[in-house]
């Protein structure tokens, strides 16, 4: 083929000459209508593979679907969100959908400008990775497009929610840690939003859980909680501030595997070593605490299976196969490796 012909949009009417069959037939095979023969798919989308087709996501969006799934998150450098957007891609596999990614950072205002420019492109559906957006403009978004919320257990009836039990993950890294003779344990969470209207995201969750397992051992005078974005960086400025403290914690738990890595790195510019001199203990279990180097002690919430579960039902909900909301829950498990251990005498 020439380069003149590569650089003309191949047209509906040329994949049905090429098929032998009717426009309106590829035009059904475009949209996935009902009633569509396998044989007929199979041929029309052979003439589009032979043809070099495209479809134009601005002509299907005007016949009502994009074939476009949005999925923001705060940042790409949280592996967490790798193992989500894992579990969403192995969904969608074998789909005509394909994902769109805004890293949109933390600020609650420049996420919700990410998810209405996802809403503009007509994007056919949402997975909003604990969103620091307000719940209204979330609720205001998911009314207009099917829309699934990962980590916040506020439910809504326009929207799904896929979540971790995180209070029931804050008590078994605690429990673990007591069993372990620690006293002095440490909760870094993330700040969250402020006046976000979310009553339940997974810091508050979590950190209800780690304040009440500490209750539960009698240790409540001993809580301690500072808080930090979930980054490397957030991680290192807070582990900083409670290892130079005069009563140092003995262990802390954070509310990341990627904030861990900043408490390590503070640990060992203050000369201290994982877990001799401090134990510590993430949550998310990413490929990052499996390292050989690293070693760390935390909460597996089934990253992969959240993101697929994500996917799943937003398709039942942009394919009206489902109207009614759903809350899918994870049980947490604690995978505990080298950075645990019984405290120093």
């Amino acid at each position: 083929m020439d380069s003149a012909k590569q650089t003309k949009r191949v047209t509906i009417k040329e994949v049905a000459q090429h098929a032998g069959v009717s426009m309106a037939a590829v035009s059904k095979v475009l949209r996935n209508a009902y009633g569509t023969s396998p044989a007929m798919t199979e041929k029309v989308k052979a003439s589009m593979a032979a043809l070099g087709y495209r479809p134009s996501s601005a002509a299907r969006g005007m016949r009502g679907r994009t074939y476009t799934i949005g999925v923001l998150l705060d940042n790409l450098r949280n592996s967490f969100f790798a193992d989500i957007l894992d579990g969403v891609h192995e969904e969608l596999l074998d789909t005509d959908y394909t994902v769109l990614i805004g890293a949109a950072g933390f600020d609650a205002a420049g996420q919700a400008h990410t998810i209405e420019a996802m809403v503009d492109r007509r994007m056919d559906g949402l997975i909003l990775i604990a969103p620091g957006t307000s719940r209204s403009e979330v609720l205001g978004f998911a009314a207009v497009t099917p829309t699934v919320v990962i980590g916040h257990h506020d439910a809504a009836e326009v929207h799904d929610s896929v979540l971790d039990a995180d209070d029931m993950g804050a008590a078994m890294v605690v429990d673990h840690l007591v069993s372990l003779g620690h006293r002095r344990i440490a909760l870094f969470s993330s700040p969250g939003t402020k006046s976000s209207q979310w009553r339940k995201t997974p810091e508050i969750v979590l950190t209800n859980g780690y304040l009440e397992a500490m209750q539960r051992h009698g240790l409540e005078d001993l809580a301690t909680v500072v808080r930090a974005p979930y980054s490397d960086d957030g991680g290192y400025k807070a582990g900083l501030d409670l290892l130079s403290a005069s009563h140092r914690p003995t262990a802390i738990m954070t509310g990341a595997d990627i904030a861990a890595m900043g408490v390590f790195r503070a640990a060992d510019e203050l000369g201290l070593r994982v877990p001799e001199d401090l134990s510590l203990a993430g949550y998310n279990n990413t490929a990052l605490a499996a390292l050989t180097s690293v070693q760390l002690t935390s909460v597996d919430q089934a990253g992969r299976t959240m993101g697929s579960a994500a996917a799943r039902m937003l398709i039942e909900r942009v394919e009206g196969r489902r109207t009614r909301a759903m809350q899918t829950t994870m049980t947490p498990s604690l995978v505990v490796r080298r950075s645990t251990a019984a405290p120093a005498s």
